[in-house]
């Protein structure tokens, strides 16, 4: 039966796969496993076809518009309040459906494995930062516990570490300072993984007009233009910076009524990039 618009419900191993006619009336359901996902797509005339912006729903959008197909990513949070009932793989396929075929529905613009390349070296970056943040932390509660005392940020303990392991001090054992040692060697390591993903950053910082061009605002470096530029890929899909701003989070929130408007923090709603720290 022909169909104008299919949603699919993402999932790890089962999709919840319904079409709608002309009319937005479900005219059949099916159940469909990750590997007979796209055989099953292939044999459907191309069609409007909607799935919620989650894991792995960049590789299927681009999957499918391969095969000819028009995909829209929904956000999650805008299809909840379409969803009848429980929440069930059949009812989220369903509410898909009929949020992608809202006139005034807002989408979310399907990422290039270019983008996501550069996206994933700024995720990794930024858990190697934590990682170091949370080692520093723990070592200076170890050096505290023992009455010395290591000024906050990791330059600061670096600096001090050696000159710590090499004195003489009673409350430092041979086991607590071996343990010390393997852990400033593991800061190390984290360093110069880090230092290994900024330098990825900078070639592609170099060889991205974009980037060149975002750098030329105050304030940009390197890795903020190459985070801008991998999680808004096309900046012509967004009508003015006012979007812009909407899709990274800064603005403001609001609590407005009765004609009168209070504009709270900033919402941090929107799209989250690595801050370039």
């Amino acid at each position: 039966m022909e169909v104008n618009a299919i949603a699919i419900d993402l999932a790890k191993n089962v999709f919840a796969v319904c079409g709608a006619d002309a009319a937005g009336k479900i005219v059949w359901r099916q159940q469909l496993r990750r590997a007979q996902l796209l055989g099953f797509m292939r044999k459907i005339p191309p069609c409007l076809i909607g799935m919620e912006a989650c894991g792995g729903a960049h590789y299927w959008a681009r999957q499918l518009v391969s095969l000819g197909h028009q995909v829209r990513l929904v956000s999650p949070a805008l299809v909840t309040p379409y969803r009848k009932g429980n929440k069930t793989d059949r009812n989220d396929a369903e509410a898909i459906l009929e949020a992608v075929t809202r006139p005034s529905m807002r989408f979310v613009a399907i990422k290039s494995l270019a983008q996501q390349d550069l996206l994933a070296l700024h995720r990794v970056r930024s858990q190697l930062m934590k990682s170091r943040t949370a080692l520093c932390n723990q070592l200076r509660g170890l050096l505290r516990e023992r009455g010395v005392a290591v000024r906050a940020g990791a330059t600061a303990l670096k600096r001090a570490l050696p000159a710590i392991l090499a004195e003489e001090n009673m409350e430092i054992s041979g086991e607590v300072r071996a343990l010390l040692i393997e852990m400033g060697e593991w800061l190390r390591t984290l360093e110069l993984r880090i230092a290994s993903c900024d330098e990825k950053l900078a070639r592609q910082f170099k060889t991205d007009e974009r980037c060149k061009r975002l750098a030329q605002v105050p304030g940009v470096g390197p890795l903020a233009a190459t985070a801008l530029v991998a999680a808004v890929g096309n900046a012509h899909e967004f009508r003015n910076g006012r979007e812009l701003s909407a899709f990274l989070g800064l603005v403001p929130r609001q609590h407005s009524s009765g004609g009168k408007r209070f504009l709270l923090g900033i919402t941090k709603r929107g799209t989250a990039i690595c801050a370039p720290c």
